[in-house]
């Protein structure tokens, strides 16, 4: 009965701890995503050791992070989100600063070339999707963006004009500009007339609202329905916000994206492993290999350090061939013989 009420009171008390972590995030303004991934982590963290959080320290710490490489078998991206996760609770909700972890055992790093597509390949891709998802993944190649920048685009961020794509909040909440593909101006037009209309509908029927920064909303009330804020890629029906009792409709999920490029892959015939972010990664290489410097592609995609794009020069090497074989200076005309022995 005793470790029964043990138990419950531990559950109890992870409870809280869990929505104080929520609480401080909410806070600083973190992504919806990142709080959902180290609320996950800490929930693994607690339950883990049963106890808690603050009867809990570096040597606990130690000992899970320990565990996801030598138990778990994770990546070494994965456990240091983990130990982010974890550093955040003790030193942002609990106020507890913890040292360095100096026996922590590294998960194994693998390094990874990119999938890349040929030229012939993105096109063959391309050609087996859908009208509503060829555009977006358009922009994925043409533009170097990642699935879920595409996704949350506004109207706004479409320079026509400068030909200029703006990415608000991108990967680590940081803006960038990138280009935008003279070829899709036109179907662009078309897709944003046909949104314009959708709008329209919308705020006929008292909805037309989607979800803007808090701030912005309090200043501005009604912002949500303005049309600059609409989303370039909405979701096929609204849902209604409970908070706010707003009839709102959100960007295209990008689950069904996904499905969509693993259908046209397939049908495709290519014998790659590709998905969204391989059309990324055919966009920087492509780039390299017409000659733009690797500074002008570290801008476009975004990356903080450049060694991380200068990844794509190793693949470049490969769909070149620059390395020639020893093997083709002796063996081309033995094997070409049939009459060698």
């Amino acid at each position: 009965m005793q470790n029964e009420n043990e138990n419950i009171r531990t559950r109890a008390e992870g409870r809280t701890t869990l929505e104080r972590t929520r609480r401080v995030m909410r806070t600083r303004a973190m992504s919806p995503r990142t709080i959902k991934s180290y609320t996950g982590w800490i929930r693994r963290f607690l339950l883990y050791h049963a106890r808690p959080a603050e009867k809990l320290g570096a040597a606990e710490i130690n000992e899970f992070i320990s565990s996801l490489a030598v138990e778990g078998n994770v990546a070494q991206s994965t456990q240091n989100q983990a130990l982010s996760a974890l550093l955040f609770l003790f030193r942002h909700v609990l106020r507890r600063d913890v040292p360095w972890i100096d026996d922590l055992i590294r998960a194994m790093r693998r390094r990874r070339l990119p999938t890349v597509l040929t030229r012939t390949e993105v096109r063959a891709v391309l050609a087996e999707l859908r009208q509503s998802y060829l555009l977006i993944a358009a922009l994925l190649y043409g533009s170097g963006l990642r699935l879920l920048e595409a996704l949350r685009l506004r109207v706004k961020a479409v320079d026509f004009d400068t030909g200029i794509i703006t990415v608000r909040g991108g990967k680590g909440d940081v803006d960038r500009t990138t280009i935008l593909p003279k070829s899709l101006v036109a179907s662009l037009g078309i897709h944003l007339r046909a949104v314009h209309e959708r709008h329209q509908s919308d705020l006929r029927a008292g909805a037309g609202y989607v979800e803007v920064p808090t701030a912005l909303s309090r200043k501005y009330p009604g912002v949500g329905r303005r049309w600059p804020w609409q989303w370039l890629f909405p979701a096929a029906r609204t849902y209604l916000h409970d908070p706010t009792g707003q009839r709102r409709r959100h960007h295209l999920h990008e689950s069904a994206v996904q499905r969509e490029m693993a259908r046209a892959v397939r049908a495709s015939n290519i014998t790659k492993r590709a998905s969204c972010h391989t059309l990324r990664h055919s966009f920087a290489t492509h780039l390299l290999e017409e000659g733009y410097d690797i500074r002008t592609i570290q801008r476009l995609l975004g990356h903080k350090d450049v060694r991380t794009t200068m990844i794509y020069t190793h693949v470049l090497i490969e769909l070149r061939g620059g390395v020639r074989s020893p093997a083709d200076n002796i063996l081309g005309q033995l094997l070409a013989d049939p009459t060698t022995p």
